[in-house]
């Protein structure tokens, strides 16, 4: 049976506020049991391992995958003894997955276990997906040929218009539409909090929270092809 892995941001602070961030909720859980509801083993590392800052705004004690997430005593462990993606054998794993949240357009982009691990699985014949914040993972994975992961592939992720909406357009280090633009992706764009899950061939995208569960099922649907 295939197993996964999901990547969370150790990176906890907003930008120069004072304001706390870290990983969106819903964007673990809902992946979580979209694949383990399914068979398929999921392990949960973060960037530096140990504690694993949650993004306080994503505490929603409505939604059932939360609930049953945060009721699960190992899961709970899991997030605050978290394994760092450095201590994962990529071998072991036919997917990757980089949850959301804000804290990844810090840690994300230029950190080498992000673009080692992810190249090796996707070479390997693995999935690579993330979601909302999480393809702040892609701009800079590098093929064993030179090529960046994502050139020349259909993507898509929180979008300008989404961040304009929350504020946070000043605050966040980048444009994360622009800079998978920049980067040769092709941005594919619903409207804000439009579930919107993007699949181009071992590539699964999707452009915010109320994507996250659609992530999980087709990476489910390309593991048990």
């Amino acid at each position: 049976m295939p197993k996964a892995l999901i990547v969370l941001t150790s990176h906890s602070q907003m930008g120069e506020t004072d304001e706390k961030t870290g990983f969106w909720l819903s964007e673990l859980t809902h992946p979580y049991y979209a694949i383990v509801d399914r068979g398929i083993e999921v392990e949960i590392v973060s960037i530096q391992g140990g504690e694993t800052p949650v993004d306080p705004r994503s505490w929603d004690e409505e939604d059932k995958r939360n609930v049953r997430f945060m009721a699960t005593p190992e899961l709970i462990d899991a997030l605050k003894n978290s394994k760092s993606l450095d201590d994962i054998e990529p071998a072991d794993y036919q997917a990757i997955i980089f949850a959301g949240g804000h804290g990844t357009m810090w840690d994300f982009p230029n950190d080498p276990d992000v673009q080692d691990a992810a190249a090796a699985i996707y070479e390997q014949g693995g999935i690579v997906a993330a979601i909302c914040h999480g393809p702040a993972a892609l701009i800079n994975i590098k093929l064993s040929d030179g090529r960046l992961l994502i050139d020349d592939k259909r993507v898509t992720a929180f979008s300008n218009a989404e961040e304009s909406a929350v504020q946070l357009t000043d605050i966040v280090p980048f444009s994360l539409q622009d800079e998978l633009m920049i980067a040769g992706a092709h941005y594919v764009e619903l409207p804000a909090w439009s579930a919107n899950v993007v699949v181009d061939d071992r590539l699964v995208t999707g452009q915010n929270p109320q994507s996250a569960a659609g992530v999980g099922e087709a990476v489910c649907d390309l593991l048990l092809m």
